[in-house]
Parts: structure tokens; sequence; C-alpha cells
């Protein structure tokens, strides 16, 4: 029997509680069957939106930093450099880093897309976006992140932004998706993560050649080049369509 100060009674949840709910364990086979009916439409939600935006660079990184920060203002050379080079820049849509990135695209003159996530502490997207959706569960977040990209940019961030580049590292060594660049930016930060890696290949455990898409840098030139080298060429990639996009754009803040 279930106290009045047990978390799980049932009382009315916010929508942020969705996925929880969903990965706590069996349902009956209705509700199993309404979720999955859910989880679809969020997913033919976002290609539908997503179709006309163009070719898509995604930069991960901490929604904590505020924009006195250094990284926050890197990011934000970085969103403006991936825009001039014709990318659309893609982020999580959140403040911090995502945010950095998003303004740069702007005040650059690129497109800009933002896939928030809803959270029991509610994040706002930014205000820097023509373009944002909303998800109530991270792995179809995560899928449109790696779906629309053809390169990744990470700067320092929690377990959120781990998570983000182990899911692309998994997809790209496994053979799901291409080979596509990822950067990591800012060497002092991620040397941990450098030497566990080098650790895992002298213990087997990844392969030789399973980290070659990858480079570690504070040149915001260098990360910038190994996108466009590694990323279809210019003539290939997709502009957005801003007639399409016409009726979910919105007007990105100033």
């Amino acid at each position: 029997m279930r106290s009045d100060d047990d978390p799980r009674t049932d009382v009315p949840r916010p929508a942020s509680t969705i996925e929880r709910d969903f990965l706590e364990g069996p349902l009956s086979r209705l509700r199993e069957l309404r979720r999955a009916f859910g989880i679809f439409l969020e997913f033919i939600r976002a290609f539908r939106r997503m179709h006309f935006v163009g070719t898509c660079v995604t930069v991960f990184g901490s929604a904590r930093f505020d924009e006195a920060h250094p990284h926050y203002r890197s990011a934000r050379e970085m969103g403006a450099r991936l825009a001039q080079a014709g990318f659309t820049v893609m982020t999580g849509g959140g403040p911090g880093i995502m945010e950095a990135a998003n303004r740069g695209a702007v005040e650059a003159g690129g497109f800009s897309v933002g896939c928030n996530i809803e959270l029991p502490k509610e994040q706002e997207p930014n205000p820097y976006l023509h373009l944002w959706l909303e998800f109530r569960h991270f792995f179809v977040r995560k899928v449109i992140l790696v779906k629309y990209s053809v390169g990744f940019v990470a700067f320092p961030g929690g377990f959120g932004t781990m998570d983000e580049i182990f899911e692309v590292a998994t997809l790209i060594q496994t053979g799901k998706v291409q080979r596509f660049p990822c950067a990591l930016v800012g060497t002092d930060y991620w040397e941990p993560l450098v030497v566990m890696i080098r650790r895992m290949r002298e213990e087997g455990t990844i392969s030789e050649h399973d980290t070659d898409f990858v480079i570690v840098t504070d040149s915001l030139d260098e990360a910038v080049a190994h996108v466009e080298h590694w990323a279809p060429e210019p003539a290939r990639r997709a502009r957005p369509r801003e007639k399409k996009l016409r009726g979910a754009v919105a007007r990105p803040g100033a």
C-alpha cells in the first residue's frame, strides 16, 4: 500500500514524466499500445518539420554556461562559422552552449534549429531559433539529432553531452551511420576522456580505427575544417527550403 509521501502515488503528473512512466516497467497492453502510438506520432511530427531544414551539423554542450563564459563565446563563433560554411546549425534548443551555437548561426545569416526536451524542471527554447521542436522522449530526440546531421561538434558538457557523443560514436562504430566527423572542442576538458579511449584501445575493447572520425582541438578553424572535409561536398548539401518551412519558422531573438 502506498503512503501519502510515496512519489509514485496516482496524482496528476506533468507531461515531462511521460518517459519515466514508460520506462518503469510493463504496462497494460492497451497502455503499451497507446504509448507506442504516441512515440510513432512524435517521430512523424519531427520527420515532417525537419524535412526541409537542409544539411545540419549538430552542436552539443552544457546548458550551464552563460554568455560571459569562454566556452559560450567559442560556441557562438562556431555557430557562425558553420553557418558561413553552408550548414544548418542544430542543437538541443536550450540555453548555454546550445543557445550560443544557435545565436552565432543566426547572427551570421544562417539557419538555426533546436530540438528541445520536456524536463521536470522545464527547459525553455532559446530565442535564436528559426525552427524548434519539442520532444517528450530523449531517445526520439537523439534519433532526430543524428538523422539530419552530417557532422557533430561537442563543447564541454555533462552527462547529456557524454550520452550524445557516445551514441554517435557507437552508431558510427557499428556501421549504423556513415563515418561522419566529430570534433571535440577544449583539449583540457576532454583530456581524461582521451586517456580513457586510449586505454580502451590498449585493452582491445575498441579497434584502432574506431576513433578516426574524431578530433580533439582548441582550434575552431581546425574543427570546422574537419567537419567540412568529411561532410558531403558543398554542391551536394541540401539548403533550407524556406517556402516549405514558412508555416513553422519562428523569428529569432535579437
